[in-house]
Formats: structure tokens, sequence, C-alpha cells
């Protein structure tokens, strides 16, 4: 088998893949945006669609549109003109209608289509595996070097929009990513089932760790450990790889959840263990102190930033929180 070519290339593939998929994954799972991966994937089809109509590469254009639509949806929910559901729900049923519209106009059978929505690692060519290298490490550059900044977003958007990260421009970042990865995995997992490759891993490893760097490199590991199994698998059963992959990490799953059952019940702990170290350099926020003096006066109008502190408003002023309390003023 590790003789053949296209199985170097497919190998090549997964292991990328299962680095990427999980990695991207932590993120979401943390935002409780689990399937948005899976909304990704469904409007990538659209793209692959388009791609086969115009006779462009359709790995190139299922990217542009997964990026376009997964931005479209971050700014809206952003801007609460819909909930998160709601928006992932538009990705779900625009994105499967305009592709199989296209794929329709563009004259192609449903053999095509197939292999992006299941995968089809034994046609990953040389210029694929180029692509698919170059995305991955990108994913990753991106993922691993702004750890602590994407997980205070995902943590508290309001506490990083305080310590001053762009709160904004991180969130895009995040959908941008998950686009990419989505249509990095849709030759070896496919766009149907990349979303479990996102979300499983995490889940996983959650079961065995206790903080989110932990998690983060476990279900990474898992997630490499299951492609890489799944691929050697299909090839020896002769089936699907895509789906031998995913059901190979909803094995993982299960078998984590009952050994991480087994040690809390034996701990007589009956909840997951909490975190015993800080969360990627994320700074605590420090209690109320009386400021020696403040000559501004805060107001609605001031034009500094207001938070909401329980049952009072704080402003953010020269890198402090400022609250007026009777006759003097708070500052943390």
């Amino acid at each position: 088998m590790f003789e053949l070519e296209f199985m170097q290339r497919a190998l090549i593939a997964g292991l990328l893949t299962g680095l990427t998929a999980p990695a991207i994954g932590t993120y979401l799972v943390q935002r409780r945006l689990s399937l948005m991966g899976d909304g990704i994937g469904h409007i990538a089809i659209t793209g692959v669609a388009l791609g086969l109509l115009t006779g462009t590469a359709p790995a190139l254009t299922a990217v542009l549109v997964a990026i376009v639509g997964a931005t479209a949806i971050e700014l809206v929910r952003a801007r609460g003109k819909a909930s998160g559901d709601v928006a992932l729900a538009l990705l779900f049923y625009g994105g499967i209608a305009g592709g199989v519209l296209l794929i329709g106009l563009a004259g192609q059978g449903a053999a095509t289509l197939n292999t992006y929505l299941f995968g089809s690692l034994t046609t990953v060519s040389p210029s694929d595996l180029y692509a698919v290298v170059a995305l991955a490490v990108a994913v990753l550059v991106f993922a691993i070097g702004l750890g602590p900044q994407l997980f205070a977003v995902c943590q508290d958007e309001e506490f990083a929009r305080v310590t001053g990260l762009r709160v904004q421009m991180l969130n895009l970042l995040i959908a941008v990513l998950a686009a990419v990865t989505v249509t990095l995995a849709m030759r070896t997992v496919g766009l149907l089932l990349v979303s479990a490759l996102m979300v499983v891993p995490v889940a996983t490893a959650q079961q065995v760790t206790r903080s989110f760097r932990s998690t983060f490199a476990t279900a990474c590991a898992i997630g490499v450990i299951a492609c890489l199994a799944g691929i050697v698998t299909s090839y020896n059963a002769d089936v699907a790889p895509g789906a031998t992959i995913v059901v190979l990490a909803l094995a993982g799953f299960v078998v984590a959840a009952t050994a991480g059952a087994l040690v809390r019940r034996r701990r007589g702990v009956r909840a997951p263990l909490p975190d015993e170290e800080p969360e990627v350099d994320v700074p605590e926020p420090a209690p109320h102190v009386v400021s020696a003096g403040h000559p501004h006066a805060h107001t609605a109008d001031c034009g500094h930033p207001k938070v909401e502190h329980g049952d009072h408003v704080d402003y953010v002023h020269d890198g402090h929180l400022h609250a007026a309390h009777g006759d003097h003023w708070d500052e943390h």
C-alpha cells in the first residue's frame, strides 16, 4: 500500500487534515458553534458546482465561496441581525440549494458531486496535494500563533474587547480559517462529513484533559490518528475513507467518554474536572480599588467605551475600568 503514489498522497493529505480540522474545531467548540463547519461545508458545495459550471478548478472556487459565505454569516451574527443557529441555517439551506441548482446547469451527474460530498482520496493529484499543504500550513500558523487572542475571543468577547483585542477581526479570522479548513478536507472526508472531524476529536479530548491548551494538542493528535487509521482501514476493507475516518473518531469518543466517567466515579467526582492552569495567558481581572484621583467625569457621551458590570457601568480610560461610586471613583 505504501508503495503506491496515490496512497502516499492520500496519507499526507489525511495527516494534514487530521491536524487542521481539530485545531480550528477547538475554537468553534469553545464558541458553541460546533455546527459551523457543517454549514460552511454546505455552502462550499455551491463553490464546487460553480467551478464545474465555469470550468474553473472546483477547489479554488470552493475556497472563495466558503470564505465569502462564512464571513457574511459572521457579520450577520455579530451585528445581531440573526442568532447563531439562524445564521447557520442560512448556510445549510442556501448552500445545498445553490449547489444542486448549479450542478444541474453544469450538466454534471451525481457521481461528480459525490467525490466532493464524501471524499475521494484516491483522486488526490500532485497539484491537489500542493494546495492542501499550503492551506494547512497557513491555517496552523494562525491557529497556533494567535492562540491566546483567539481563545480570549472564544471564551468571553466582552472581556477580550476590554483588554484591547480587535474582537470583530478575530471572529472573522476564525470564520475564514474554518472555511479554508472545510475546503481543505473535502478530498479526505468530504464536505458533508468534515464537521465531524472538526468536532468529534475535540469532544473526545475534553473527556480526558483539563485545560484548553491540552485539549487543543490532544484533539489534533486524535484527528491525525483517526485519519491515518481510517485511510489504512478503508484501503484494506475497500470501503469509503471519509466514513471510515468519522466512525473511528466516534469510536474513540465512546472509549474516552467511558474511561473518563469511570475515572471521575472512582474519584467521587460526577462532573468533569475543572481546569488547574490559567488558559492561554488570558489575564485575570483585578478587584476594584479606590482611585487616588480622577479629574475626568465620565458620562454617557464622554466618548470612552462602556462596559456593563453588574448593577453599574464602567468606563474604559487610561488602561483601567473606572466607575463612579458615591463621592469617589473605583478602578480595576
